[in-house]
């Protein structure tokens, strides 16, 4: 009887390990429809707040399931993308004060370690290069979901979150206490290749 229920055990705890590892792999952002955003919230002179968003980027996760500490992620977005819904505030985002996308046109996140924090969430630590400055910053993501797509492909979801105070990245121009830091919110699908 005690063979019985080992055997059973392991063959529970393959089945298990194999079919928590079916959605690991590597997974190209999905550029061809509106299913992913990079937004951005920042105080308006603590009054209220201002929304907006970058249109273009792309980047690349790979998804380790049974180890996700060995997971990893990149991204890059084209700053001339930012978009606040008032084209004269985009023209001055793109201008030295804010993004200077003339001289800085690309803003890149690389990944260094993922720091497993529970069932499908995790801190991703990584080097954020925005406006020609390089920090360490942490998202605090989160997955939102996986599984074949009606195309015959297979999707990921994440969503994650960070915080960045603007002087940190050499931005100039000082929008008053309430808004010195900017909150960074990132939701994107990727399409495993």
């Amino acid at each position: 009887m005690k063979k019985i229920l080992l055997a059973s055990a392991v063959s529970m705890a393959l089945t298990t390990a194999v079919h928590a590892d079916e959605h690991s792999g590597t997974y190209d952002f999905d550029n061809e429809g509106d299913h992913q955003f990079i937004h951005f919230k920042i105080s308006h002179l603590g009054y209220s707040w201002l929304y907006g968003r970058f249109n273009e980027f792309d980047g690349q996760f790979v998804y380790d399931a049974k180890n996700p500490e060995n997971s990893s992620v990149t991204v890059t977005i084209d700053t001339s993308s930012v978009d606040s819904n008032h084209a004269e505030r985009d023209k001055h985002l793109r201008s030295e004060d804010f993004l200077y996308v003339d001289e800085f046109p690309k803003a890149t996140f690389k990944s260094k370690r993922v720091v497993p924090q529970g069932e499908g969430e995790a801190d991703i630590i990584g080097d954020l290069t925005l406006r020609g400055v390089t920090r360490e910053v942490t998202l605090d993501a989160e997955m939102i979901g996986y599984g074949e797509d009606p195309w015959g492909g297979y999707r990921m979801g994440f969503e994650a979150e960070t915080e960045l105070r603007l002087k940190d990245f050499g931005i100039p121009m000082d929008l008053g206490k309430a808004s010195e830091t900017v909150e960074i919110i990132i939701s994107v699908e990727g399409i495993r290749q």
